[in-house]
């Protein structure tokens, strides 16, 4: 991939693509959030498609993107602190979390870039603005989800729990996920948000559109309802007994700031 003007590499904020088993959008994926960004890093979880052949052919002609392939799937979540880890090595302080399947706007990506960069402290959340391609059981069990993450951060701030269109600060996100073993599959996001709300790190939130692609149109979809939505119900309740020892600290956190 060659751009008519190259962008100026950040050494601040990095693009990162966690990728499994994508479909033919991950393509179309990179090269939009590479016209929007430099650098770009995608993290290949033990993809088994053959994705990350043509993923390295583009990374070889291409100075900002980089292509890292996992030996066996770990789960978004491992994929992301995998990426985090390299990240914080190389001196980059946040990055912004996006799916490879194309449902992401990657015409936003300068906006949170632009936020984050503002606010450097804060967390950068997607709020998803859903169209008729959005399954209904979806956009209805996601609300389940928003409001135990609100509650358990008594209203902290965070718009949509699920959506993974978002800029985490890096440190942060890395101290949290040392200590919690269980933040390494599909419940990562709604979890990492959570909890850096615990300690403090503030909800942005910027509307943001998410489109779902059919079969026929190239969409890949891992999500399992019976699966996910039990690894979702595991999170929530590790979460409340932490929000129930956390409560004392988190009502003097909003009496303070009243």
């Amino acid at each position: 991939m060659t751009n008519t003007m190259p962008l100026a590499a950040s050494k601040t904020h990095l693009v990162l693509i966690p990728s499994y088993n994508p479909g033919s959008k991950v393509f179309d994926t990179v090269r939009s959030a590479r016209e929007q960004w430099n650098p770009v890093w995608v993290i290949v979880d033990g993809s088994t498609d053959g994705s990350e052949v043509q993923l390295k052919a583009m990374a070889a002609e291409d100075a900002g993107l980089r292509v890292v392939c996992l030996p066996s799937n770990q789960g978004k979540g491992a994929a992301v602190l995998h990426g985090i880890k390299m990240a914080e090595a190389e001196g980059f302080t946040h990055v912004l979390t996006m799916d490879s399947d194309g449902q992401h706007p990657a015409n936003l990506i300068g906006r949170f870039m632009e936020e984050s960069l503002k606010q450097p402290g804060a967390m950068i959340l997607g709020q998803p603005i859903f169209d008729a391609s959005a399954p209904n059981i979806r956009v209805q069990g996601r609300k389940i989800s928003n409001w135990w993450a609100n509650l358990e951060t008594l209203w902290g701030g965070i718009g949509d729990s699920l959506f993974g269109f978002r800029i985490y600060p890096i440190t942060p996100l890395i101290k949290v996920m040392r200590f919690q073993p269980w933040m390494r599959h599909f419940d990562f996001d709604p979890e990492a948000a959570v909890r850096l709300s615990w300690r403090g790190v503030k909800a942005v939130n910027i509307p943001a559109p998410v489109q779902y692609f059919t079969i026929n149109e190239g969409g890949v979809s891992h999500f399992r309802y019976l699966r996910d939505n039990i690894l979702l119900s595991w999170m929530y309740t590790r979460l409340f007994i932490g929000f129930v020892l956390r409560l004392p600290i988190l009502i003097a956190r909003r009496l303070f700031k009243s």
